[in-house]
């Protein structure tokens, strides 16, 4: 059987993840100062302006626009010509009290929003992530640190990366196409663009035995891409979905992340859904898993959970075995994931799986849990 999976990854630079960044932010330097903050933050970025608007509930204070500006001058919009940057650029912000009814209704220990949450793993490359999605952030990161780093000094904040995996029999045999949009700078011919991303780029990250004589690479496909960022698009909090979950090789929950402390169950919980995923498929009862659990405002355990692999192991006994061993009630996430820590900014960029890093905890095997998978 023959198939595709694809996924997008996007620069830092990119409007929406602009957004998503400013967000995390936030919610970072509030949990620094109160680790038990309530907050769900959304951030809009058009041109000359970010507008933050959301619920928090703190005792604490932050200092939401130098937060801001500081954000998009890390990221790199520091130059008057890109037409936005974090010294000129407006902030205005609109921030509640959380409601009464939620603040009155909610248990301590409950989930604070209803929600479906995914998870997915595949053995198909060693952090159990999709290969698209790998080789797409890949892209896009590398296309980031040149920048920022100054070895391209052509490369401007926003780009985009689309990749597309043949597969057969269930396994990836190359890649069919890879498609990179990148913002430059007026001076740069198209030629010298392409060879730049080509050469710096995607054979620098891509797998060489994965390119083919039937991949196509498309770069800049209708030519210059000189104004981008949020003076051409605006961008929005939590539109990145499917780029920060599983490309389409596993359907969304249908939430967005960023902005949201852990007693969001949409977050937390698709945090804990990958972390079972993981450990399923890392002990090598089946190549591939996707877990589903549903949450219901004011619980503290899913109503529902759902796990698909690809072998033919018992369903309800391999259910059974995971409501043994991990503790998916929302203060059990909160507590097994570390999540009362400054790590979210870091999420919002490059996808929310598949990480290396030690704060995420949700991308770290636990032996002991591997040896009780591998009974069934």
């Amino acid at each position: 059987m023959k198939y595709i999976h694809s996924a997008e990854a996007v620069c830092q630079g990119h409007p929406d993840k602009i957004a998503d960044q400013i967000s995390d932010a936030i919610l970072d330097e509030l949990i620094k100062k109160d680790p038990y903050c309530k907050t769900s933050i959304e951030t809009l970025i058009t041109t000359g302006l970010i507008y933050v608007a959301g619920e928090i509930s703190t005792d604490t204070y932050v200092d939401i626009p130098n937060i801001a500006r500081n954000v998009l001058i890390d990221i790199g919009y520091i130059k008057p010509e890109y037409g936005f940057d974090g010294y000129t650029a407006g902030v205005i912000t609109t921030i509640n009290d959380q409601s009464p009814e939620l603040a009155i209704g909610l248990p301590s220990n409950s989930a604070g929003d209803t929600s479906i949450v995914v998870g997915y793993a595949t053995n198909e490359t060693k952090n159990y992530m999709p290969l698209s999605c790998n080789v797409a952030n890949d892209i896009v990161k590398r296309i980031d640190t040149l920048r920022k780093d100054d070895v391209i000094d052509f490369f401007r904040p926003d780009g985009k990366s689309i990749v597309v995996v043949s597969y057969e029999d269930n396994k990836p045999v190359h890649i069919d196409s890879i498609t990179v949009l990148i913002q430059h700078e007026p001076y740069i011919s198209q030629e010298k663009l392409k060879e730049a991303v080509i050469e710096e780029v995607i054979k620098k990250v891509v797998p060489e035995n994965l390119l083919t004589d039937k991949t196509q690479i498309i770069i800049n496909p209708i030519g210059r891409f000189i104004i981008g960022g949020p003076m051409a698009d605006t961008g929005l909090t939590g539109r990145k979905t499917i780029a920060d979950a599983y490309g389409t090789s596993a359907p969304s929950g249908g939430s967005a992340f960023s902005g949201k402390d852990p007693t969001k169950i949409d977050r937390s919980a698709s945090y804990m859904a990958r972390y079972i995923a993981k450990h399923i498929v890392a002990s090598g009862i089946c190549n591939k898993c996707k877990v589903e659990m549903v949450y219901i405002i004011g619980g503290n355990y899913p109503i529902s959970i759902d796990i698909i692999t690809d072998t033919k192991i018992d369903k309800d006994k391999l259910i059974k075995k995971v409501k043994e061993i991990f503790d998916i009630s929302t203060t059990g996430i909160i507590e097994t994931l570390d999540l009362r820590k400054p790590i979210y900014r870091g999420t919002s960029i490059y996808g929310h799986f598949g990480k290396s890093e030690d704060i995420y905890k949700w991308e770290k095997i636990n032996k002991n849990f591997i040896k009780e998978l591998k009974v069934l």
